[in-house]
């Protein structure tokens, strides 16, 4: 072997241990850049949680305002446990029927847990698949009067209404049939309308049975007899307006479904 080959020899063991020694260090710098990068990740911003505009009307107990101006009864807590589920939040907003039938004609309301098939939010509303509820119109009368046949016993009679309410067009007919000439008196809550009832200050009171029987059990009145003229059942309504009302819609169907599907009870009270 000739002067200077083992040199060669030994100057190239550094350079083979270096070769070795740099995927490793990159391997290493690779696993420092992904663990320091974590972090970043981790610290940047959430995505904001849509926050669903939820309009109702006072149907105490269902859904009403507490004392804390919070929504409270088994409606407002299904909505919430469904919303929940389907990723949103929600705010609730009190509103009288025509301020919030004209929110929802504009947008302003995403969803009302409330009646399906009015006529006058067709075109501007969505509706859930699922029935949350079912509550009954009554025309009710006092103990000891005749049940009327109706429309024919109505006439020149007087009607106790909530004040606010809007109906289906067979009981708005009735409502405005000149030939009837009902005489209407409206009142602020239910509480009253039974009141005046008991009193004889109107002849029949056209109320759902639902916020009847509590105001009734307050009052510690016997049950009222009653006809019943319309059964309705209470969906998610979103308004077309909202922004990604079908996704939002189909969302909360889907909500619903996986609740059910767990085992969860979405039962609320039904007439």
């Amino acid at each position: 072997m000739a002067h200077g080959q083992p040199g060669i020899a030994c100057a190239s063991l550094p350079e083979q241990r270096k070769a070795a020694i740099d995927p490793l260090k990159a391997l290493t710098y690779l696993a420092l850049a992904a663990v320091l990068g974590a972090p970043a990740v981790a610290m940047a911003d959430p995505v904001p949680q849509r926050i669903l505009n939820i309009g109702y009307y006072e149907f105490a107990p269902a859904i009403y305002t507490d004392a804390h101006s919070t929504a409270r009864g088994e409606l407002a807590e299904l909505t919430r446990r469904v919303a929940r589920q389907a990723g949103y939040g929600v705010r609730f907003r009190p509103l009288p029927s025509a301020r919030l039938y004209a929110a929802l004609e504009n947008g302003s309301i995403d969803l009302w847990p409330g009646a399906r098939g009015k006529p006058e939010l067709a075109a501007h509303t969505l509706e859930g698949r699922h029935t949350l509820s079912q509550i009954n119109l009554n025309l009710y009368h006092r103990t000891g009067t005749p049940a009327p046949r109706i429309p024919q016993d109505l006439a020149g009679r007087s009607l106790i209404l909530i004040g606010g309410y809007s109906y289906w067009p067979n009981v708005n007919a009735l409502l405005d049939d000149p030939q009837l000439n009902l005489r209407l008196l409206r009142t602020s809550n239910h509480l009253s309308a039974v009141e005046m009832l008991r009193r004889n200050r109107g002849d029949f009171l056209l109320d759902y049975q639902i916020p009847v029987e509590q105001a009734r059990q307050r009052l510690q009145m016997d049950a009222l007899p009653y006809q019943r003229l319309a059964q309705v059942p209470i969906h998610f309504i979103v308004s077309r307006h909202a922004r990604d009302a079908e996704a939002v819609v189909t969302a909360l169907d889907e909500a619903y479904e996986a609740l059910r599907t767990a085992g969860e009870d979405l039962s609320l009270p039904s007439d």
